[in-house]
């Protein structure tokens, strides 16, 4: 589970590391499903390429527009290079509001009553 916390209307970003113990290429599409998938983004595209033996950090980006709790699920599915396929990986991600910013502040002066 990857929680994403923060103030109502801001966005959090968290990130989600990928390793290739093998020695060959591996390549994953990314989708995000669920109730809340589109409160969920990834800025850096949905196909991931992983080096032989290396790493690959992917970018998950959440901007919360309510006070309940978002729910999505990070969907890695393996596309065939050169005949080999990686396992299929999920993820939950979960939101919560911790706090909420004033947009503005308004001034305002007003009688209580006329007669």
């Amino acid at each position: 589970t990857i929680e994403f916390t923060g103030a109502l209307h801001a966005t959090v970003v968290k990130q989600v590391r990928l390793k290739n113990p093998s020695s060959k290429t591996l390549k994953y599409k990314a989708i995000l499903v669920g109730r809340d998938a589109d409160d969920f983004s990834l800025p850096k595209g949905k196909t991931v390429t992983i080096a032989p033996k290396g790493q690959k950090i992917i970018n998950v980006e959440f901007t919360s527009r309510f006070l309940r709790p978002a729910e999505a699920v990070l969907l890695l599915t393996s596309k065939s290079v050169g005949g080999i396929n990686g396992a299929s990986m999920s993820f939950s991600l979960k939101s919560e509001v911790k706090h909420i910013e004033p947009a503005d502040i308004l001034k305002c002066k007003s009688p209580c009553y006329e007669l």
